[in-house]
């Protein structure tokens, strides 16, 4: 991985990964520390999308290395308004920084970047198609609290067809021996591809329900509605409504239960589930931090 790009999960193998793991947990050791190892490079967070944890953490991830961020976070100010190229931007930026972070609303921009840019690409989330850096650290976090990934029971819920998490989160589950079920309204079950896809290359056992159930869940991986790429705003609205977790169906889940959320997270959890043992996903975004810290060194080739 050093000093390659990384566009999606399926570009690292599963011994890459638990290198990045053993490396997030370094990283989190230094945090606060004084070490600056990247100290005059640069790292440019192109979200051509609007983004928080993963734009304000990828930023947050280099200055505590001791890195430079330029950033854009709208088009608008940027000569793309005028008329200017992606790839001509790319290149542009190329010129300026040492690793780009690219974040874009069409499937597959995040390896045109990398085919066009002469430094490392890290792909922040490309339309509905792939979110590896995430999934790094959904794994991690994962692995932190219940201790291991093999044979845990994960239930993916939510917006399955258009959630980019879900699908790389499904192949970083399968190379690491995890047993799926998939959790979705009707009309929004994740793409039968990806689904054999993940059930061949890793031997999945990979279960597909519209019931929002999560006993014998030991993980339960939820994400909203993404309302944004529903052609019918208000259809996405009523399903915001309907697939909801309450208090009221975690009764008789396993007393361990963790729940993770990528975030933001708009009416799929009860506010009142927040301050519940189950939940991770605050300690989960804040692990966002140590693990780009791991995938910046690692892409600039300093670890």
């Amino acid at each position: 991985m050093n000093g390659k790009d990384l566009i999606s999960i399926r570009d690292l193998e599963r011994k890459d990964i638990e290198g990045l793991f053993s490396l997030a947990e370094k990283m989190e050791g230094e945090i606060g520390g004084e070490k600056s190892p990247l100290k005059n490079r640069i790292i440019a967070t192109l979200f051509f999308e609007p983004s928080t944890r993963t734009r304000l953490s990828f930023q947050a991830a280099a200055q505590r290395l001791g890195a430079s961020v330029i950033n854009f976070e709208s088009v608008a100010l940027t000569s793309m308004a005028k008329g200017e190229t992606f790839v001509d931007t790319i290149k542009i930026v190329d010129g300026y920084a040492d690793l780009l972070v690219i974040r874009h609303s069409l499937e597959g921009s995040a390896r045109l970047a990398a085919n066009v840019a002469k430094h490392p690409v890290a792909n922040g989330g490309d339309g509905g198609n792939q979110h590896p850096t995430q999934t790094l650290i959904d794994l991690y976090t994962i692995r932190k609290v219940k201790k291991k990934l093999d044979g845990l029971c994960v239930h993916l819920v939510g917006d399955l067809k258009y959630a980019r998490t879900m699908r790389s989160l499904l192949y970083g589950l399968g190379m690491f021996g995890a047993d799926v079920t998939l959790v979705s309204p009707k009309g929004l079950e994740m793409d039968k591809g990806v689904v054999d896809e993940a059930k061949t290359l890793f031997s999945m056992k990979i279960k597909q329900t519209n019931e929002l159930d999560l006993k014998g869940a030991d993980v339960a991986y939820v994400c909203r509605i993404q309302k944004e790429r529903f052609a019918d705003p208000y259809e996405a609205e009523k399903l915001q409504k309907e697939f909801k977790i309450t208090e009221e169906q975690l009764k008789g889940v396993k007393e361990d239960l963790v729940i993770l959320h990528p975030l933001p997270k708009i009416d799929e959890i009860d506010p009142a589930i927040d301050n519940s043992k189950h939940a991770t996903y605050f300690e989960q975004a804040k692990l966002g931090v140590p693990m780009r810290m791991a995938i910046i060194m690692k892409l600039l080739g300093r670890a």
